[in-house]
């Protein structure tokens, strides 16, 4: 028996992180039917503890997401288990018609809602060095400022992808005393960058990087192609971000390239300080709209945009309200 439609909704959030639930948080307390549809394979699953986040300092993300989903549920908004395959605007009549979205998922069904919110974050793309991947979020980690306390003082490297490298190993400089740079054949530092390094005593080590070395579940070690193996006990990598295609090109999403300290490093949608995107009726928020992203600033990117999401609906409503009483008005 095929499963009967779906009801539309106000609003639909695409992604149930931390932004996604933020911004359900602001939608459902002001009495909006709103329904979250989360794939379940957020950006921070491999961490074991959240940092860095006011009053839930070292809680896990799972447990985050759990008391989430609890808060939201309160104010009646569904949080359904589903991954979003396309998503696109419906058209519609006029040239001051109200906008209306489609969203398909894996189970075949369709989702209608009024507004959209896009929370669907982005993919890290790692270098491609055998058995990295398999660390990520442990002991190969991406931000000092979410993990650097935790490996304080320990043996400490960073992988290069390009020249915002020698922007990381300053920054972990201030976690630890020994610290390598792996050029990685990505860049060579030109003069005022090794004198930098230099002068805050970090090692730069040029060639390629073939592998990691572990032991006892615990990584021990960077394996270049040439030279000594370089002991360390955790590597600071940056990483590539790869956004939802089925959401942000179905959509129509414009996007902004991502360039940090002369190095791409992916896109991102492109909002304005609202959350609002390109496409009138969808809003973006989280890391979808930026890698650096942390917990902190999702939360609170979600709740604005969520709230500018509930502001824009009520201005529809004044007016379909104003437009009936004039239709039936004698």
């Amino acid at each position: 028996m095929p499963d009967a439609p779906l009801t539309p909704v106000d609003v639909l959030v695409l992604g149930g992180g931390a932004a996604g639930l933020s911004a359900a948080l602001s939608l459902g307390r002001s009495r909006r039917t709103v329904r979250v549809l989360d794939a379940g394979e957020p950006r921070n699953a491999t961490s074991p503890h959240a940092h860095n986040l006011l009053t839930h300092d070292g809680t896990p993300p799972s447990a985050l997401l759990a008391a989430g989903r609890d808060e939201v549920a309160r104010y009646g908004v569904e949080v359904a288990s589903a991954r979003v395959v396309a998503a696109r605007p419906v058209p519609a009549p006029g040239p001051a018609a109200e906008p209306a979205f489609e969203v398909t998922t894996t189970d075949g069904r369709t989702h209608r809602a009024r507004r959209l919110v896009v929370t669907t974050g982005m993919r890290d793309v790692l270098p491609d060095v055998p058995g990295l991947r398999e660390r990520w979020g442990r002991d190969v980690l991406h931000c000092p400022y979410c993990h650097g306390w935790e490996v304080r003082d320990r043996r400490l490297a960073v992988l290069a992808t390009g020249p915002r490298a020698v922007h990381a190993a300053l920054l972990v400089r201030q976690l630890s005393a020994d610290v390598t740079l792996l050029t990685h054949d990505a860049f060579a530092p030109d003069a005022e960058q090794r004198a930098d390094l230099a002068a805050r005593g970090v090692r730069v080590v040029p060639g390629r990087v073939t592998a990691v070395r572990v032991e006892d579940d615990s990584l021990t070690g960077i394996v270049p192609a040439d030279g000594d193996v370089v002991p360390c006990d955790a590597v600071f990598v940056g990483t590539r971000a790869v956004l939802d295609d089925a959401v942000v090109d179905g959509l129509g999403l414009a996007t902004t390239a991502l360039d940090f300290l002369s190095e791409d490093v992916g896109r991102a949608v492109t909002v304005d300080a609202t959350g609002s995107t390109s496409v009138p009726g969808v809003w973006a928020a989280g890391n979808v709209t930026g890698p650096q992203h942390a917990l902190a600033a999702s939360i609170a990117a979600g709740s604005l945009a969520g709230a500018h999401v509930n502001a824009s609906l009520v201005t529809a409503d004044v007016a379909a309200a104003r437009a009936a009483r004039i239709t039936t008005r004698p």
